[in-house]
C-alpha cells in the first residue's frame, strides 16, 4: 500500500522533468526532502528505468491529448 506522499510525489516526478533530473542524480536526497520514509526512498531508487519510461509515456499521452483538443477546437465548426 502507498501513501498518500508517496503517490504525491511519484506525480511529481511523472509531470516535471526538472524534478525527475533531479530526483535520478541525487534519489535519496530528493526522496527524503519529499517526505518520504526510508523504505519509500529505497523502493523509489530502485526502478529508475522504469521511471523514466513512465514519465515519457505519461507525456506522450498529454500531448496527444493536447493535440486532440487542439484539433477538436479547430474542426468543431466544419459540422455546421
Amino acid at each position: 500500500m502507498s501513501s498518500p506522499t508517496l503517490e504525491g510525489f511519484l506525480a511529481q516526478l511523472y509531470t516535471d522533468q526538472s524534478t525527475l533530473s533531479e530526483f535520478l542524480r541525487r534519489p535519496a536526497e530528493i526522496a527524503r526532502a519529499a517526505g518520504l520514509s526510508d523504505a519509500e526512498v529505497m523502493a523509489e531508487g530502485a526502478d529508475h528505468v522504469g521511471l523514466v519510461m513512465a514519465a515519457r509515456s505519461f507525456r506522450a499521452k498529454r500531448q496527444q491529448r493536447r493535440n486532440l483538443r487542439a484539433l477538436s477546437w479547430l474542426f468543431s465548426g466544419w459540422n455546421r
